[in-house]
């Protein structure tokens, strides 16, 4: 991999952003706003401090995956991932440019929906930043993923046909709705191999206790490690010819 061509392949994409307004502002916006919508659908601070953490790590999650996986795509149909692959770009470098890219716009997304939930009442014992730096992770492993999909879809409506297989699983299992260790042992089971479910017991840790204990802690390693995993599969299927 080279740094160079990475960073350049990272300018490339988001000089193409900066062109696309609209999709910038639904990146940024829509969390925040999704956060504003729970915030008063409850109306109860002790049911928002209870469920805005884990949602602090899914709605970037969610957003991520679906931008990422049909601007690679859009990329893919119009043959310019083809033409770049002729040239001396690894298949790393363009992956870890998108995810740079990407990436930059996650840490923008999750530091306004994050001031959001705090300016809406959401109390954190623990740290922010590590509430951030998780926020953050969940975000980029949406960008892992949707770059890792893209590679077997021919079409944008079939990219957002892999929601249902790698998102909405996660988002049943990840504690959010039941408490895992209260299902049956087979969904227990699926949701310890799914990396939503650990950032959303590290947010859940993070803003209900002001240590950092070594759960929390392998909790970040996981959802680090699934984002690195995910982007090297997505360099090993990726294809130089457009399907």
């Amino acid at each position: 991999m080279n740094p160079a061509i990475t960073l350049a392949t990272a300018r490339r994409v988001l000089t193409q952003l900066r062109h696309d307004p609209r999709t910038v502002v639904m990146l940024v916006a829509v969390p925040a706003v999704l956060m504003l919508l729970l915030r008063y659908v409850f109306n109860s601070a002790a049911q928002f401090d209870r469920i805005a953490p884990a949602l602090l790590g899914v709605f970037p999650f969610l957003t991520m995956f679906l931008i990422t996986s049909v601007a690679t795509l859009r990329e893919r149909t119009s043959t310019t991932l083809e033409r770049l692959m002729t040239t001396p770009l690894g298949k790393l470098d363009l992956l870890f440019g998108y995810a740079l890219a990407f990436g930059l716009l996650a840490v923008v997304q999750v530091g306004v929906a994050c001031g959001v939930s705090v300016g809406l009442g959401l109390v954190i014992a623990g740290s922010l930043w590590v509430l951030l730096l998780i926020a953050l992770l969940d975000a980029l492993l949406g960008v892992a993923l949707g770059l890792f999909v893209s590679a077997f879809a021919r079409t944008e409506f079939q990219a957002i046909q892999f929601m249902p297989v790698f998102v909405l699983p996660q988002f049943l299992l990840c504690g959010l709705f039941a408490a895992r260790d209260e299902m049956g042992w087979v969904l227990n089971w699926l949701s310890h191999v799914m990396p939503l479910s650990y950032a959303v017991e590290a947010l859940g840790r993070v803003t209900t206790s002001s240590t950092l204990d070594v759960t929390t802690v392998r909790d970040v390693l996981v959802v680090a490690g699934c984002v690195l995993l995910a982007l090297v599969l997505g360099a090993v299927t990726l294809r130089r010819r457009t399907p």
